[in-house]
């Protein structure tokens, strides 16, 4: 008979264990959220377990969603950065595009958005609220004008930084 021994620094998973969380986001709510709940600055409403854009209900609790935390810490989960003679010669046009994407988005997940658009370099630095939003950016400039885009995900800070050019 045939046993199994294990080598040396090797041990087999065990499913039964709790694991820590993977990725750590400071703005992720930690607990249920009393239902129903308005945030105090745009006044998204949670309901059902999600942020939706719905009226406001009465008695509603207020408190300020994760989308406007962030905004207001000036802290970004995505990165967009833009750059390159044809954005330079076709900047109002991009910059459209971008704010249609977000609102478009925006419409269905409320918690994501554009933080700020600024001036960097040859380009603009776009940054927001989701890395969802940051990733669908980047593909939109990439499926509308083509030229070369890059990812680059940091998990251990739930980070993206995208890269197009042309």
């Amino acid at each position: 008979m045939k046993t199994s021994v294990p080598t040396a620094g090797f041990h087999p998973a065990r499913r039964d264990q709790l694991r820590p969380e993977r990725v750590h986001d400071t703005y992720k709510l930690r607990g249920k959220l009393a239902e129903p709940t308005v945030c105090s600055e745009c006044g998204a409403v949670f309901h059902d377990g999600r942020w939706q854009w719905i009226s406001r209900p009465a008695g509603a609790h207020e408190v300020a969603c994760p989308a406007c935390q962030r905004i207001k810490d000036r802290f970004p989960a995505g990165f967009v950065e833009i750059g390159g003679p044809y954005f330079s010669a076709h900047r109002d046009e991009l910059i459209k595009l971008l704010r249609h994407r977000e609102e478009r988005e925006k419409g269905e997940h409320p918690l994501a958005r554009i933080i700020a658009i600024e001036t960097a370099g040859d380009g603009v630095l776009v940054t927001t609220t989701d890395i969802h939003l940051a990733r669908d950016l980047g593909e939109a400039l990439h499926h509308a004008h083509q030229g070369s885009l890059e990812f680059h995900y940091n998990e251990g800070e739930n980070l993206l930084r995208v890269h197009w050019r042309r």
